[in-house]
């Protein structure tokens, strides 16, 4: 039920933030990134030992991760490559690839709240790294340094 209600407030701040002002597909795609990035920076923290663990926070993270992962692609119609964006003009010239390695991304971020909700955390390491090099895939290719 926690998890639902966190899933629940994450949007309804997603949501609100966006109420008052014209849709600004760069600014949502940026905040979808931040959260994506905070948890996944808790997790990898406690993976290299650099923050204890702590197995609720672990899962909590992950859970949001995953939720949140699924929401990128609607920050990238078409038109939206201009502007204050990393983003490269590549990806509305190759959607169909950039959507794949999001789908990938998405996949490898699934399997890591499986294993967090299992609570091995030598598993965990593992798959992170894997999430890690799904994201760093798409940066490579998508997003200027």
């Amino acid at each position: 039920m926690r998890k639902f209600q966190v899933l629940f407030l994450l949007v309804s701040i997603l949501s609100s933030s966006f109420a008052f002002s014209k849709p600004d597909p760069i600014k949502y795609r940026k905040s979808v990134y931040q959260i994506m990035g905070w948890h996944f920076g808790i997790m990898a923290a406690m993976a290299k030992g650099k923050k204890g663990y702590d197995r609720d926070v672990f899962m909590r993270s992950a859970a949001i991760l995953r939720f949140v992962s699924n929401l990128p692609l609607e920050g990238f119609p078409v038109g939206s490559e201009k502007g204050n964006t990393k983003a490269k003009p590549e990806i509305w010239l190759d959607m169909k690839d950039f959507e794949e390695k999001m789908l990938q991304m998405q996949q490898e971020v699934s399997v890591l709240e499986e294993i967090a909700n299992i609570g091995d955390l030598r598993k965990a390491k593992k798959q992170i790294g894997k999430v890690g090099r799904s994201c760093k895939s798409c940066h490579d290719k998508y997003k200027t340094k």
